[in-house]
């Protein structure tokens, strides 16, 4: 039996190792969220720089599951990054978590190290769905249960907004600095996201809380960018074969990396730009144009390919059309965007593309499709209404909002029923429940669906009927393509 991944000792020669002293790091970050992609980005980052400084090690806390933070646990915080490219897989060790904790088990554990004044950095990996946000309003949403459940119990909250203010609040009555909130997520703004959420439910525990936020607490926002597939039975099997250990906690990802991070912090941070961070003082047009680039073309890949058939990304890019569709797409979103100093929007295309079509990495179009409701304002339908404005005809966004309409079915092509997964799935199901299943009548009944689509685009009999056009030929796409407006 294979021993488990527990220590630094006896790992294979080939696999890189952390080359600090893992007993001599003291922690900065508390992190919430630990999933696959925080490990394949911030703690990698962050492992690239503490040989030069030991004060940033992280903790880790999940706020619901258990079973990454288990896993760590037993592995001391230690696991494998399988890096998959078409030249092979390479393996490394990452030491840069030291303790991992489940919120649902200890909540009091999680106030008492956000009030600890060792922790100068509270960074989130939680999913944009996590956040509590109305997209009607762009506040709080009073009606997600742990919005509602924190404004009613304040000092026992469950939700990261309320855990957050919980820990300032701490932090405030014994007058401390607060910590620096850094959030990691797909979100637009999702630092000036985070803050709105922040200093709104402070207000309603008391003026002066909010006003101390507001004055003292920096919430840059960042853009983040890696793929990083679920883990698999093959991503475990690798990890074992290259380092000689089980690691339950392997992650595997591309060779691409990219963090762009609005360098405002209270108290310090690491020298992430010596791990190739890019610090900005607007983060910004970096962020738009990767979530309408990349993300953008993502969705409509996903969409598409899981409706057609396509388990992964990469098959999507073995299909003529929808390669050609992404391509076109690329370039409508480029055109959206100002020009970015030292990128060249056609090379970014490129090198998307590439990334795309690499064969050794697994990333799943269902895992992608989830929480369409949160990912597609920011990803394709602001985009489509400025592209509108500008006087351009925004096909190929119809086409991936129709690839989300008919995804949004909840039945594949053999009429077999799937889980939406999406915040708004029941009232998703209750719509289309209540429409014909024509392109026209699926397009008009969510096309009503409460505060997801701009008035410039459902005012506009143009754009709606190009929606309309592309979605009928989608519900009878057939394994392996998908034709019709493509």
């Amino acid at each position: 039996m294979t021993t488990r991944l527990q220590t630094l000792d006896g790992l294979s020669a080939s696999v890189i190792r952390p080359v600090y002293r893992r007993d001599a790091l003291t922690t900065g970050i508390l992190h919430l969220g630990p999933g696959a992609f925080f490990r394949a980005h911030l703690a990698v980052y962050t492992d690239d720089v503490l040989a030069k400084d030991n004060r940033w090690s992280i903790e880790a806390v999940s706020l619901r599951s258990t079973d990454v933070v288990d896993h760590l646990n037993e592995q001391n915080g230690l696991y494998t990054l399988l890096t998959r490219d078409t030249a092979g897989t390479t393996a490394r060790v990452i030491g840069s978590i030291m303790k991992t904790h489940a919120a649902s088990r200890d909540p009091a554990g999680l106030l008492t190290r956000l009030a600890d004044p060792a922790i100068r950095i509270v960074s989130l990996t939680v999913t944009e769905k996590a956040y509590g946000l109305d997209p009607r309003t762009g506040g709080l949403d009073l009606a997600h249960p742990d919005i509602a459940a924190d404004l009613a119990n304040p000092t026992q909250p469950r939700g990261v907004i309320g855990y957050i203010v919980a820990g300032l609040v701490a932090r405030r009555a014994q007058g401390l600095n607060p910590f620096t909130p850094l959030s990691c997520d797909n979100l637009p703004g999702n630092g000036a996201v985070l803050k709105r959420l922040t200093l709104e439910f402070a207000e309603r525990t008391g003026p002066a809380l909010r006003r101390w936020i507001e004055e003292t607490v920096p919430f840059p926002s960042t853009m983040v960018d890696r793929i990083t597939p679920a883990s698999t039975d093959e991503t475990y099997a690798d990890a074992r074969r290259l380092t000689g250990r089980t690691d339950r906690a392997a992650i595997e990802t591309e060779p691409f990396s990219q963090w762009v991070i609005e360098d405002h912090f209270v108290d310090g941070r690491p020298a992430w730009e010596e791990a190739g961070a890019l610090m900005v003082s607007d983060v910004s047009a970096y962020e738009k144009m990767k979530l309408r680039m990349l993300n953008g073309a993502h969705s409509l890949l996903a969409y598409l390919g899981f409706i057609a058939g396509h388990e992964f990304i990469r098959d999507t890019m073995q299909d003529a059309g929808l390669k050609s569709l992404a391509e076109r797409h690329m370039q409508a979103a480029a055109r959206t965007l100002d020009p970015l100093a030292g990128i060249d929007f056609d090379e970014y295309a490129r090198a998307l593309i590439a990334r795309f079509e690499n064969r050794a990495i697994a990333h799943r179009t269902y895992q992608i499709a989830m929480d369409g409701t949160q990912k597609l304002p920011q990803r394709l339908l602001q985009p489509a209404a400025e592209a509108l404005a500008r006087g351009e005809n925004a096909e190929t966004f119809a086409i991936a909002v129709a690839g989300w309409m008919r995804y949004a079915l909840g039945t594949d092509r053999h009429g077999n029923p799937y889980d939406l997964r999406d915040p708004r799935a029941a009232e998703i199901a209750a719509i289309v429940a209540n429409a014909g299943r024509d392109g026209p009548s699926v397009a008009r009944a969510l096309f009503s669906l409460p505060g997801l689509f701009p008035a410039d685009l459902t005012a506009n009999p143009t754009w709606t009927g190009r929606v309309e056009r592309a979605l009928e030929p989608l519900s009878a796409a057939q394994p392996g393509s998908v034709r019709g407006p493509l």
